[in-house]
C-alpha cells in the first residue's frame, strides 16, 4: 500500500480493510430515475416482449437530455456510495440519441466514476435509419475517448430481435476498424432464441457469430437461454457474458443454467442499482437453488468482472494504488458500507459522503426531473 492508502485505513477504524472497487459488468444508467414514482404499465406485462414494450421501451422513448442528465447523476452517485468504481453500461434513448453519451460521459467524470458505455443500436422504432444513428453516436463517442483514462466506449446493439442482419454486420465491421467490442443483449428471453430461429439461425449467438458482429473483447448481456454449446463457442470467440441475477428474477426469465461452461462470466445488475453486494447476495441464494456446478459463482463472476474491465482499460483491478493498477479501491469493514472510496488512487467518497457533489441536492434534482419523464412517457 502507498502511504496516503495506509493512512486512509487506520484512520477508518478497527477491521477496516481496504479491496477492490466493485464492478457492474452490464447496467443501464438511463434507469436511475425509475424508483422515484414510476407509474405503472398500462396494463399488466404477460411476457417479458411486454414488459419491455409496456415499461423500458417507453421509459426510454420518454428520455431527453435533463431526465438523461439527471438519472445518470443520481445513479452514479450512489453506485459510488455502494462502493461501486466502474459502471459499463448499455444505453437506450430514440428520441436523444446524437450526443447522449455525452451526458453519461460528463456525469460520470463529474462524480469521479470509472464508466464503459456505448450507445444499443435498435431498429425498434425507426428502421434502418434508427440503427444507422445509434452506431454513429458509438462511432462518434469512441473516437472522442480513445485516450480517457476513466471513460471508454464499445459499439452496442440493442438485441438481435430488434436489428437487422444488415446492422449487426455494420456493428461488427466498425467494431473492429474502431479495434472495440460490441456490447449487445443476448438470449435474455426465450423470444429473442425463437426470433433467431425464425431467420435461420440456430440462435442468437450463432446469428451474431455468422455476421461477424462479436469481435474479439464484446459483451454478451444475460445468456439465460443460451446452451452449453453456444456458451462454449462465446468462450472461444473471446466474448464476456454478464449475469443479471436481480433482473432475470425480476423478469422472470428464467436462471442461466449453461453460463458454468465458460471462464469469462462478470456479473451486472442491468439497471438493478449498483450495490454489487446485493447482487452477488442474489447470485449465491440463485447459485445455489439452481446449479450445484457453480457454488464458486460470487469469486468467478467478481474475477470475471475484474479481467474483462482489465482488458478495456489496460490496467489491473486490486486492493491497490501505484503502476499498473487502476487504483479503485474501496476502504471499510467488509460486511459494512464503503467508508472511503478512491478511483484512479483519486478520493471519491470520503467518511462516506460524495467528494464531488451533494447527495441531497442530487436526489432533490432527480426527483424534479423524474416528475417531468413521467409526465413525457407515450401511449403504449
Amino acid at each position: 500500500m502507498t502511504a496516503s492508502l495506509e493512512a486512509l485505513v487506520a484512520a477508518s477504524g478497527p477491521g477496516a480493510t481496504p479491496r477492490a472497487g466493485a464492478i457492474c459488468a452490464h447496467t443501464h444508467l438511463y434507469s436511475g430515475l425509475s424508483p422515484l414514482g414510476m407509474p405503472a404499465p398500462p396494463r399488466a406485462p404477460k411476457d417479458f416482449v411486454e414488459i419491455l414494450q409496456l415499461v423500458w421501451w417507453r421509459l426510454d422513448r420518454a428520455l431527453d437530455e435533463a431526465t438523461l442528465r439527471a438519472s445518470a447523476r443520481l445513479y452514479v452517485a450512489e453506485a459510488l456510495l455502494a462502493g461501486t468504481t466502474t459502471l459499463v453500461d448499455h444505453h437506450e434513448s430514440p428520441r436523444f440519441i446524437e450526443g447522449s453519451l455525452d451526458v453519461l460521459a460528463e456525469e460520470s467524470e463529474r462524480l469521479g466514476i470509472r464508466l464503459v458505455t456505448t450507445y444499443g443500436a435498435t431498429e425498434r422504432n425507426g428502421g434502418r435509419d434508427e440503427g444507422k444513428r445509434g452506431l454513429a453516436e458509438c462511432e462518434r463517442f469512441v473516437r472522442a475517448h480513445r485516450a480517457s483514462p476513466r471513460v471508454r466506449a464499445m459499439v452496442g446493439l440493442h438485441a438481435s430481435f430488434t436489428v437487422s442482419d444488415d446492422t449487426i454486420r455494420e456493428a461488427g465491421a466498425l467494431a473492429r476498424a474502431l479495434g472495440v467490442g460490441v456490447h449487445v443483449h443476448v438470449a435474455e428471453d426465450r423470444a429473442d432464441v425463437e426470433d433467431a430461429k425464425r431467420r435461420g439461425y440456430e440462435g442468437p449467438l450463432e446469428r451474431l457469430l455468422a455476421l461477424d458482429g462479436l469481435p474479439r473483447g464484446s459483451i454478451a448481456a444475460h445468456g439465460v437461454w443460451l446452451e452449453e454449446p453456444s456458451v462454449r463457442r462465446a468462450d472461444a470467440a473471446g466474448a464476456w457474458l454478464v449475469q443479471n441475477p436481480r433482473s432475470n428474477a425480476n423478469n422472470r426469465v428464467g436462471w442461466p443454467r449453461a453460463l458454468w461452461a465458460s471462464e469469462h462470466v462478470a456479473l451486472g445488475t442491468d439497471g438493478f442499482a449498483a450495490d454489487m453486494r446485493e447482487e452477488e447476495r442474489a447470485l449465491a441464494e440463485q447459485a445455489k437453488a439452481h446449479d450445484a456446478r457453480d457454488v464458486e459463482a460470487v469469486a468467478r463472476r467478481r474475477a470475471g468482472g475484474s479481467a474483462m474491465c482489465g482488458e478495456i482499460f489496460g490496467v489491473r483491478f486490486d486492493a491497490r494504488v501505484g503502476e499498473g493498477s487502476a487504483g479503485d479501491v474501496v476502504i471499510g469493514a467488509p460486511d459494512a458500507p464503503a467508508r472511503h472510496v478512491l478511483v484512479g488512487g483519486a478520493p471519491v467518497v470520503r467518511d462516506g459522503a460524495l467528494v464531488r457533489g451533494d447527495l441531497g441536492e442530487i436526489r432533490a434534482y432527480a426527483r424534479e426531473q423524474a416528475a417531468r419523464l413521467w409526465a413525457r412517457l407515450p401511449a403504449a
